[in-house]
Order: C-alpha cells, then structure tokens, then sequence
C-alpha cells in the first residue's frame, strides 16, 4: 500500500502542469534544475497502539520545456541577500 502511494504521488507531481511549469521558467533563465523530494509516510491500523510503518521515497522530475521567468520584487530582494546580483530589468 505505501509503494502504491508513492507511486501515486510520484506520478502526481511529475505530471503536474504547475510544477513543469515552474521548472521551465528557472531553466529558461538558463539554470539546471533537479528537483528530488522526500516524503515520509507513517500509518498504523485504527485501534492500534503498535509500532507505526514509515517508509519513505524519492524521484526525480526532469522536464525540456522552457518557459519564461518572472521575479518578484521578494526574488530578487532575497537573491540580493545572498549576494547575488540582479540586473533591475530582469521581471
């Protein structure tokens, strides 16, 4: 049951036009993006004291499309902060 929602969650995100499309917009900027995520997924039957499964998993999203990259003025006020210099035409 727990590798069946993993998979169901994996093939979620992967899929998700949202996620693609925020990945595009860092890799049209001219980024490499690798997105991992970890989830950790703990149950126990209903009535139950015993010990609790946890398993956990990850996968990796790679999506081609570009697609264009908007900053907000928080953006670049946080990339700022990093010392990273951001041309004030950039949006």
């Amino acid at each position: 049951m727990v590798q069946e929602l993993g998979t169901t969650i994996q093939r979620t995100l992967a899929e998700s036009p949202q996620i693609a499309h925020c990945l595009n917009r860092i890799k049209a900027e001219g980024y490499e993006v690798s997105l991992v995520l970890e989830a950790t997924i703990g149950f126990n039957k209903t009535g139950s004291r015993e010990a609790t499964e946890v398993s956990t998993f990850d996968f990796r999203v790679d999506k081609s499309e570009p697609a264009p990259l908007k900053m907000t003025p928080l953006d670049k006020k946080f990339l700022r902060s990093l010392k990273i210099s951001v041309e004030e035409g950039e949006e």
